[in-house]
């Protein structure tokens, strides 16, 4: 038997044990919850990200549908198991998720790079050339107005 044919039906509103399952509903949802995506929903993710070249992890356009699918998973499990959605644990669960999977991506969704040496160069040569011609011309300047006081 599986962790979400596990569950019981819950007490209807307005009886005695109504609040109190709520609660329980809510807290006791740890363990078999847990289990539950871990097992159906990251084991999914897991496979269809190993299919995805690691390279295209921090592309979001690559990864938002699996990502989608990720979190319905989540709800649907916690739906299924009468669980708030959501809680702590899915907090968590993709606090994880995101530490193993998109730990190196930056929020733009792509790896920060230096540009090319062809682009980059110019912007690093034109600034010393022009120090180098200003402070030649100042001192040119300087020596030529010398001799006409």
């Amino acid at each position: 038997m599986t962790a979400l044919q596990q569950t019981a039906a819950p007490p209807l509103p307005g009886t005695a044990n109504w609040p109190v399952s709520r609660c329980v509903s809510a807290l006791g949802c740890g363990p078999h919850y847990e289990y539950a995506i871990e097992d159906f929903c990251l084991g999914k993710f897991r496979l269809d990200m190993q299919e995805l070249d690691q390279r295209h992890w921090c592309s979001w356009e690559d990864t938002v549908e699996l990502y989608g699918e990720l979190t319905n998973c989540t709800y649907l499990v916690a739906l299924k198991m009468d669980c708030f959605w959501p809680n702590r644990l899915v907090d968590e669960f993709f606090i994880r998720v995101h530490r193993h999977y998109f730990h190196d991506c930056s929020l733009s969704g792509r790896l920060p790079m230096d540009p090319p040496n062809r682009i980059l160069g110019p912007f690093i040569v034109v600034p010393i050339l022009v120090t180098l011609l200003m402070t030649a011309l100042v001192v040119w300047r300087s020596k030529r107005s010398e001799g006409i006081v």
